[in-house]
């Protein structure tokens, strides 16, 4: 699952329990992969291109194929820098706070007494939307995650909470 929890124990005396959780999108191509990818569209591209070598038919699909490739490159750095996107949640016994980092955006924050917070799953703009409350504020978390992970993450999120409440 793209998302991780970190367990912060304080020392023995005290007891205190503090979550970490890293959430990121999924990213089914590495970087070799998209070199790869790249290398053999351009491949394949030029298979046919062979047919019309010297002549000026060869001048009139060449950049049409180039453009094909870039078209197919900035698709994926984009994709990839949507990539660079992470959510980072800090619970402890007496707060809880919520950070989204954006490319190119500032961070979004979220801070509260984590006694309140509730995480809940409804059906809203998504299928299983996540939201964390506080009672007066509403903010979603794992916006990025397929509908069973965010499943599975409420189910955390509550079992964490409800330890940091006893």
């Amino acid at each position: 699952m793209p998302y991780e929890w970190q367990i912060d124990t304080a020392p023995e005396d005290s007891g205190a329990v503090s979550y970490r959780l890293r959430l990121w999108p999924y990213q089914s191509l590495p970087a070799t992969g998209f070199v790869w990818f790249i290398g053999i569209t351009a491949g394949l591209l030029s298979l046919p291109m062979l047919a019309v070598v010297g002549t000026t038919a060869l001048w009139g699909l060449l950049p049409f194929a180039g453009l094909a490739i870039w078209a197919i490159w900035f698709a994926l750095q984009r994709s990839y820098r949507k990539g660079q996107t992470y959510e980072l949640l800090d619970m402890n016994h007496n707060a809880l706070h919520l950070q989204r980092h954006d490319p190119k955006r500032p961070v979004r924050e979220w801070k509260t007494n984590s006694y309140w917070v509730r995480a809940s799953l409804r059906n809203g703009p998504v299928e299983h939307y996540l939201t964390l409350t506080d009672g007066q504020r509403e903010v979603e978390l794992g916006a990025f995650l397929t509908p069973e992970e965010r499943v599975a993450l409420r189910d955390e999120l509550q079992d964490r909470l409800g330890r940091l409440r006893r």
